[in-house]
């Protein structure tokens, strides 16, 4: 594989993987595709996890803002309400935060669990008996599978968004790098873990003019949703070069882009 790889999680999320990678003698490009704006809120309008029997957190980043949102002085969760997430890296990320004590009910899918996302959550949540309110901490935008899916068992779901995700223009310098690369036939790794993800970087492919070598790239995707995903954005009548899959965890990355 090209020893050139691109990282696309938001800012914040790439620092430990990119010096992973750098050391294994990568060079690494941190590129986030999509700026998470906090969504503002009065006070008032926060809902309270004491009003709920589960809490589910999307991602890390819909646990630090809601966490923000919800205890600005401090405090402890109430272990009432059970924690939920889709994988293990974003439930350790709630137990180091400091609000949550042993006695707090933490779901979520094993590490050896064949995805992490929403339908791997919810096998966890079906082996025990289903909450009566649920609150559905995300961004503006997201997936409502897992919603529909406890609504249809007459579960109360109450969704609150704390982001929203924008697409992060390429700046000229950006620009100027992945032309260089088109134009030497270079075709790096690209890590996407999101649609959104996938459209925004599309659309600034789109207007550098290199749409068609980004066909030639090299991608690893976090969800198998996303292979058609990236397939419809990229544009084309053949399939993209390469695409590999792996878990949404920095360990999993590591070794599929160092992998031969």
């Amino acid at each position: 594989m090209s020893a050139l790889v691109i990282l696309t999680r938001p800012a914040g999320r790439n620092d430990g993987l990119a010096h992973a990678l750098r050391e294994a003698g990568r060079s690494v490009y941190v590129w986030p595709a999509l700026r998470i704006d906090p969504v503002e809120v009065a006070p008032s309008a926060v809902p309270s996890p004491d009003d709920f029997d589960l809490a589910v957190f999307v991602s890390g980043n819909a646990a630090r803002l809601y966490l923000r949102q919800a205890f600005p002085a401090g405090g402890q969760w109430p272990a009432s309400c059970a924690a939920a997430t889709v994988g293990p890296a974003s439930a350790q990320a709630l137990r180091d935060s400091g609000f949550f004590g042993a006695e707090t009910t933490l779901i979520h899918p094993g590490s050896q669990a064949a995805t992490h996302d929403s339908e791997a959550l919810w096998q966890c949540l079906m082996a025990r008996p289903l909450p009566r309110r649920v609150l559905i901490l995300r961004g503006t935008q997201g997936r409502n599978w897992l919603a529909d899916r406890l609504r249809a068992h007459g579960v109360e779901v109450f969704i609150h968004a704390v982001y929203a995700r924008q697409p992060q223009a390429w700046s000229a310098q950006q620009v100027a790098q992945v032309r260089h690369w088109a134009a030497t036939q270079q075709h790096p790794n690209w890590l996407i873990t999101s649609g959104e993800s996938i459209d925004a970087i599309a659309a600034q492919a789109a207007g550098a003019g290199v749409l068609g070598w980004m066909r030639q790239c090299r991608y690893l995707i976090t969800h198998p949703v996303l292979r058609q995903r990236l397939h419809g954005a990229l544009g084309g009548d053949g399939p993209v070069a390469m695409v590999k899959e792996c878990l949404p965890v920095d360990e999993a990355i590591f070794e599929a882009l160092v992998a031969g």
